[in-house]
Parts: structure tokens; sequence; C-alpha cells
């Protein structure tokens, strides 16, 4: 008859918390109890735990009544990765009943079990099997002062994401007992990878690695826009005829983004892990994602969800990059207006029962859009003879982005098929992505400096309050927003986003504040009306 206390981790959402697996072994009504609102996969865990001590050679204590307490209880437990906390804290609860004989020291001591965090599901021969969500999981560890995990050894690499904390690989129960014990490791065989692993390789995502900005012709109006949604981070809406280049653009924006830095890494490969596509041949993700969802996607696939446990979706895989969303008014209107939220504060909540989940989103978006169903309709002179929509199926097609999420869009562009004197220039040197991009890392290390001391890092992400008391607007360029403002050309959410984009064009020019001249470049791309040329001529002339 004993006691003992193992620990796991339970997430709700992206958050960790931390779970005293807790056993008392005792004289009683022989059975095996769980409680402490465990969900079937952790209930079902009571007979793979017995099978897997049973065929590793230790005793299960069956003439024992053996309580197992997931505490704290008012934590809803989730997912077969505490079978490996369960199985030892019941041979460490059992004591002396369970060492082998005439081996009494060689028992797993209550104490054993001390300062570390144990993640594996278990086999019924006694192997271990890799679970989902490993690097949140030691994350939350981490964050709880935690010294020391052991994982399966699969995810031992994914694990080592975190610094400052002992990873120890295990393949069975029996090696993880032989570690607490210090013993020599029994040998035993490889774990088998995680499930999620990919097996289609006939399209990849390397595929955007050979897109280049230099393949687009023309367009000078819609590459600054791109350059300036990459610097600050911004949402951009295209539109224009079918064929006019707007999933060109959209491409080729992840091209012009920096590596992400280690922070930004760790954070966007948790999330990976949480919705369980992460890749185990390369679990560390260190570009900016791209992820372009067919209209047809329904809400959980986008914005996250699920029956049982609730899991992060596109919108948040795609979390410090880009999420394209082609043909736009196509998404459900459901899916449309649910966008005002992570558009607006760069999250998303979803609550499905008792769970609620808040995963980051702070996503670049980019809206693409034709002008009407048939995608012919342009306002240029001969173009518009080709449309075959009446105005009235224009109206309805365009009404159904509405004004609030129109509101939330920082950037907006409007782009038509490349001209025959464009294509056959030989004069046209469009720049590269890698020198769009040089300008873009230089732009955001000024952000980064000035933001060194706030939680923000582009200047997509400062409030509005704080812009106006800290980083405020020249007293010509505050006098030209002022007269857009109260003119009735601009909400006060539209101005905080002509701020915003003022100050990131200051970044691309050098410029120590915003001045008329950015309020009013903002302006325009904020307002979908063209820019003067010679500013791009000096963008290109720097």
């Amino acid at each position: 008859m004993g006691y003992a206390t193992a620990r796991s981790i339970t997430l709700t959402g992206a958050s960790g918390h931390l779970v005293d697996v807790q056993v008392d072994v005792s004289q009683g009504l022989i059975a095996t109890m769980i409680v402490g609102r465990p969900d079937p996969s952790i209930s079902e865990g009571r007979d793979r735990c017995r099978a897997a001590v049973t065929n590793s050679r230790f005793p299960w204590p069956v003439t024992r009544r053996t309580t197992i307490l997931l505490a704290p209880t008012d934590l809803p437990k989730r997912g077969p990765h505490f079978d490996l906390a369960m199985a030892l804290a019941v041979l460490a609860a059992a004591g002396d009943s369970l060492a082998p004989q005439g081996e009494p020291t060689r028992r797993l001591k209550p104490d054993m079990l001390a300062d570390t965090v144990f993640l594996g599901e278990l086999r019924l021969d006694g192997g271990l099997r890799c679970v989902p969500a490993v690097l949140p999981m030691v994350m939350a560890a981490r964050a709880h002062g935690i010294a020391r995990v052991i994982v399966p050894e699969p995810q031992v690499a994914e694990a080592t994401m975190v610094p400052g904390i002992e990873v120890i690989g295990a393949r069975s129960l029996a090696q993880v007992v032989a570690v607490l014990r210090g013993d020599e490791i029994p040998d035993a065989p490889p774990v088998d990878g995680a499930s999620q692993a990919s097996f289609l390789r006939w399209r990849g995502e390397d595929r955007l690695h050979d897109l280049d900005l230099a393949d687009v012709l023309g367009m000078e109006d819609a590459r600054f826009a791109l350059e300036v949604a990459a610097a600050g981070g911004h949402h951009l809406m295209i539109t224009g005829p079918k064929g006019a280049g707007k999933t060109t653009l959209a491409e080729r924006l992840p091209g012009l983004l920096p590596d992400l830095t280690v922070e930004e890494s760790l954070e966007l490969t948790a999330l990976h892990s949480l919705a369980g596509v992460l890749d185990p041949a390369a679990p560390r993700l260190v570009r900016p994602p791209f992820f372009a969802p067919h209209h047809s996607s329904t809400r959980a696939s986008l914005l996250g969800g699920g029956s049982g446990k609730v899991r992060p979706g596109e919108l948040s895989r795609a979390h410090l990059g880009v999420l394209f969303l082609d043909e736009f008014p196509l998404f459900s209107s459901d899916i449309v207006e649910a966008l005002r939220q992570p558009l607006e504060s760069g999250e998303v909540t979803i609550a499905r029962g008792e769970e609620t989940a808040t995963y980051p989103a702070r996503t670049m978006f980019v809206l693409a859009m034709n002008p009407c169903p048939c995608g012919d309709y342009s306002p240029s002179a001969g173009a518009q003879d080709r449309c075959v929509c009446a105005e009235v199926k224009r109206r309805e097609y365009r009404r159904k982005i509405s004004g609030p999420v129109a509101d939330r869009i920082d950037i907006v562009r409007y782009v038509e098929p490349l001209r025959p004197h464009e294509a056959r220039d030989p004069l046209a040197s469009p720049e590269p992505s890698a020198v769009v991009r040089a300008r873009v890392e230089a732009a955001r290390a000024r952000q980064s400096t000035r933001y060194a001391e706030t939680p923000w890092r582009l200047n997509a992400d400062v409030p509005g309050p704080v812009l106006l008391s800290d980083f405020p607007l020249t007293e010509e360029g505050r006098r030209l927003l002022d007269t857009e403002l109260y003119g009735g050309s601009l909400t006060r959410r539209g101005a905080t986003r002509v701020h915003r984009l003022a100050w990131t064009i200051a970044d691309l020019f050098s410029s120590a504040r915003p001045g008329s001249v950015e309020v009013d470049m903002a302006l325009r791309l904020r307002t979908g009306r063209p820019l003067e040329a010679r500013w791009l001529q000096e963008r290109s002339a720097s």
C-alpha cells in the first residue's frame, strides 16, 4: 500500500497546464479507478497501462484498490499521452509489493518521479508510441519550472527545440523505469514515427521557392503595395479581372518575408504541433508559411474547431505568414464575417461545449476577388464589353464583402491584365525578390528597434491609441489625415490603419517620422487610388 505522484501536461487551446497524476494503492474493493475529468482516451488507458506493465514483467496490484486522480479536477484532460505517467505512478505507489524477489533496493520509489514530466502513449507490449503536440507541452513544462521531460524517442528533436530543459527519449516503459532507477538501459524495438507524417509529395511546399518577383512584368503599383504589406505585416485586398495576376502576386509575397526568428519559429512550430501536422522529418519551421485554402473549406478547417478536442485551423497554421483567400466572395458568409476578429486582433477564439480555446493568428491576409461573377468586368475602355453580368449581379457579388470586413483591410489594389507594350519592353528590369526582401528586412529591423521595449513586432500590431500618443505623425501629416477622417472618407479604424501604413512607408524610405508624403501614399494604398510614378521611381533609385 502506498502513494505516488507523476506529472504530465494537459493543453487547453494554446495554454498548457501541469497535471499531477496521483495514485493511491490501498486495501478495499479491488478495482482500478481513474477520476479527475478524463476523456475516453484516458479512461481506456487503464487497460493499456495494465497490459503494458504486466508485459514489461512488472506485476500490477491486482489484489488492491488502485485510484488514479488527475489533478486539478476542474480541468478537462484529453489524450493518450497520460499513459506513461499513470503506469509509472502505479509502479511507484505499489512500492515493495512490486519489487522483484531478492532485489528490494531496485524498486521504483516515489521520489524518483520528482521534477520530471512524462509524455507518451503505451502499447500493450510496453512499448511507447508518439503523441501529438509534444512541443507545446514541453514549453508548458518549462514554464512551470520542470527540469526534465521524458518523451518517445522519435520526438526528442521536437522536444529539444525548447531551451533550458533536459529531454530524454525512450522506447519502452522498461527503459523509462531503468532511467529513473539509474540501471542499465534494456534493449527495445524502435518506436514508430508520428502517424501524421505526409506521404504525398507530388506538389509539395517547395513549389513556392521557385517563384520570384522578377517574373512579374509591369504592375509597379501592385508590386510596391506588396512590398509595403510585407514590411509592416499589413492585410491586402487585390481585385481585378481574371488573368490579371492576382494569384501571381500573392504567391510571391512569402518570398519577400525574412526568415523567422528563433522565438517566432518556436511559436509557429508549436501551433503546427498542436494541429497534428508537424512533419517529423523537419520539425522546426524556419520560413513564414503560406496557405491558400479553397473557397469550399469549412469554418472548422479554416478557423479551427473539431469534435472533442479543439484544434487550430488554417488561419492559425498561417501565423506569422500569409493566408491567401482566392475568390473571396465565394467563401460562405459565416466564414467571411467570422474573419472580423482575427483581422482586427490577430487571434481567434473558438468555443465548443465546455472548452474555449484561443489561438494566435497574426497572419497577413491576402484577399483576391474578381470584379464580377464572370471575371471579365473592367473599367478600362473596351474591356467592359466582355462582361456578361448585369449591373445588379455585379453589385450583389461585391456586397458579399461586408463593410466591417472591408474596413479591416489595410491595402486595396486594382490590377489589370498586362498590356502588350509592357510584355515586350526591352528596357524593363523587374526587381527580383531578393532585392525587395533586403528592403523589407531593413524596414523590419527599424520596427524591431522602435518596439524593442513593447509587446509588438510590426507596425500592423500597434494599437491606435499607442500610435497617437507614442508614435505620432508630423503636424503636416496629421492635418492631412484629419482632413480625410473628418471629411467622411475614412472611419476611425481606417485612420488608424493609414497611420500604421505611413510608418511602414517611412521605414522603407528610412524617414525618421511619417510626414505628409508618407500619409498621402498611405491614403492612396488604403483607398485604392493609384500611386504617383515619381514616388515609385524614388523608391527604386534609393
